[in-house]
């Protein structure tokens, strides 16, 4: 649980749609806009290097300082440059303390699970992070899995999650896998072989049709 958050500097811009855009780029601001349900909009500008280190942290929630009153802020939408890869605007959401709100959160495996340890088996993730709904407080920086126990054919689902604050609630499917061991495709392959090879086996071991039967006695009378 995050006990303090990262300050991030905004202003307020007053260069606005694309001209006035392109220059802030030009300074190393990035362009953006703050949203707040049920309040206007506000454009802003970030310092690019301090939204850099902002991202960086690791945190979902970012204190920001407007008017004099302290605010927390959350990432809702970021626009890269097609070509460069840089961050050309983003979208803030301001969120209340006292509000629960929905949030992805990173999803981590803990451990090395037995199946891949000792039986050399294929570990799988199908999720690397889930939903939540809890108060802007009690935002984890990630949840954790324990897969030590995971052993060859076993999976895990989002409900094996285990989760101590009662204030932080699972919106994602429960349902859902999150990380499965199969084994190694030679030990399948084999396990297919030598199953194809018992067929074979009972097929030629199989009692002879009467036409198989009454054919082989024609063959002895002529010979006698």
């Amino acid at each position: 649980m995050a006990s303090t958050y990262y300050k991030l500097e905004i202003q307020k811009r007053v260069k606005v749609k694309s001209k006035g855009s392109k220059e802030l780029r030009r300074e190393g601001f990035v362009p953006g806009i703050l949203y707040y349900a049920g309040e206007e909009n506000i454009n802003i500008s970030i310092n690019k290097s301090d939204l850099f280190h902002a991202m960086q942290s690791g945190q979902r929630i970012f204190e920001i300082d407007q008017n004099g009153d302290q605010q927390y802020t959350m990432i809702k939408e970021i626009q890269y440059h097609p070509v460069t890869d840089e961050i050309i605007h983003i979208d803030l959401m301001r969120v209340r303390r006292s509000e629960k709100m929905t949030i992805s959160v990173p999803l981590v495996l803990i451990g090395e699970a037995i199946g891949v340890k000792t039986g050399g088996g294929i570990l799988t993730q199908s999720l690397n992070q889930i939903e939540i709904n809890c108060f802007p407080t009690d935002v984890p920086e990630q949840l954790e899995l324990n897969i030590e126990e995971l052993d060859l054919n076993q999976a895990k689902n989002i409900g094996d999650i285990e989760i101590t604050n009662d204030d932080i609630e699972i919106v994602s499917d429960l349902s859902l896998n999150v990380v499965s061991i199969t084994p190694p495709a030679a030990e399948e392959e084999l396990e297919t072989l030598d199953s194809d090879e018992e067929l074979d086996s009972e097929v030629d071991s199989s009692p002879e049709s009467d036409e198989e039967k009454e054919s082989s006695d024609n063959d002895s009378s002529d010979k006698s």
